[in-house]
């Protein structure tokens, strides 16, 4: 038995959460045909599907091209029973006061499903529409002191702050959240600036599917940081899925949905994200395919072909359920609890995801053994038995 075998047999569960594609849908990268545009509906009707099939929660993305997290997850929160939604909180954009309020708003208003991904942002460009102007390392010392007033408030103290980038006197918030002491708060980063404030300050790093290598070497920066300061991170995957009955489906998929993008496309995304990001992860991303097609392939069953277009998470496990699963015990093996997915388009393939991943990984999927043994779907009696048996 190896040693990722091992560690398999011994791991719980990995907690599996989806996307809530607030910037736009659709079924081919960098193409018009088949989009789908940014619509509360379509957005209420993944959330209720990944909260039926067994997802733990989702992730709403933040940015200028994004519906904003708080509004949409609180209209969603309404609308779904157990799903946790994991929002952006943005040092720097908003107070820190006003940031409390509205993290013990929302987590009343959701029963306690609120989950906070601190965003300290890597587009300087983008940043500064939205009025912030600091540098890179900077930016991290701001959000160390907002992050600060913003747990001591959520906690239930008076806050007296004087720093460098925040003052705050007398701060207080009259109505508290259900979690104690604050929502839990996930975090990624690369920098060494990134990787200090995790292991400062937050209950979950994540970390972009690069290859498995270079996500231990990150992980056991932030776990060594975090064990100097007294503290245990717990770590998660943001990365994509493609996943199909047989392998050579899975690449004819990974294939067709960049098949709409031009060379053209991919040298001006590539060109963008390098003059107007300065984050660390991103830089990572593009290193991994150099912006070519012939180097998609970045790890076993790891492909990079959307971070030829999408900045940010940019790779995705592509292959049948049983090896997709395999490759995802290996990050496991890390120390892995958590993963965020996502699939073109997200509605279909939350579907996909919960049939054929699911019970590979040892997921339940909530109502797929609700069998009916007459109907278009026939099931004999010993396929019922077999069912209700292994649910």
């Amino acid at each position: 038995m190896t040693h990722i075998e091992k560690n398999r047999q011994n791991a719980d569960p990995l907690n599996f959460f989806w996307f809530i594609p607030t910037s736009g849908d659709g079924s081919y990268l960098g193409s018009l045909e088949r989009q789908r545009p940014a619509n509360f509906d379509y957005f209420k009707e993944i959330a209720q599907a990944a909260d039926r099939l067994g997802y733990q929660g989702v992730l709403l993305p933040t940015g200028q091209g994004c519906e904003d997290s708080w509004i949409t997850a609180a209209g969603l929160a309404t609308v779904t029973e157990k799903l946790k939604f994991l929002v952006a909180l943005r040092p720097g954009v908003t107070s820190p006061a006003y940031a409390a309020r509205q993290t013990a708003a929302l987590d009343r208003l959701s029963k306690g499903r609120l989950l906070l991904n601190v965003v300290v942002g890597g587009n300087p460009v983008e940043l500064a529409g939205d009025g912030v102007f600091l540098a890179h390392d900077k930016r991290y010392e701001q959000a160390g002191e907002f992050l600060h007033i913003w747990r001591g408030l959520l906690a239930g103290h008076e806050v007296d702050f004087h720093g460098k980038h925040y003052r705050v006197e007398k701060g207080r918030i009259n109505f508290p959240p259900v979690q104690q002491p604050h929502p839990p708060l996930y975090f990624g980063g690369s920098s060494e600036a990134a990787q200090d404030l995790a292991a400062e300050t937050v209950e979950l790093y994540l970390t972009w599917g690069e290859p498995v290598e270079q996500v231990a070497e990150k992980i056991e920066a932030v776990r060594k940081r975090a064990n100097d300061r007294g503290r245990k991170v717990r770590f998660g995957l943001r990365i994509h899925l493609i996943v199909r009955e047989t392998e050579d489906a899975a690449w004819a998929e990974a294939e067709r949905l960049i098949s709409k993008v031009s060379d053209e496309d991919i040298a001006k995304a590539q060109k963008r994200f390098l003059e107007q990001h300065d984050s660390v992860g991103q830089r990572r991303m593009a290193e991994l395919h150099g912006g070519k097609r012939d180097r998609l392939i970045v790890g076993p069953n790891l492909w990079a072909g959307i971070g030829l277009l999408r900045p940010g998470a940019g790779t995705a496990l592509v292959g049948d359920a049983s090896t997709v699963a395999k490759r995802l015990h290996e990050y496991q093996s890390l120390g892995i609890d958590t993963v965020i997915a996502s699939g073109y388009p997200h509605l279909e393939e939350a579907y996909t995801v919960s049939e054929l991943l699911f019970p590979e990984l040892g997921l339940s999927a909530s109502g797929q053994h609700d069998l009916d043994p007459v109907g278009e779907f026939p099931a004999s009696v010993e396929q019922r038995k077999l069912a209700v048996s292994t649910s």
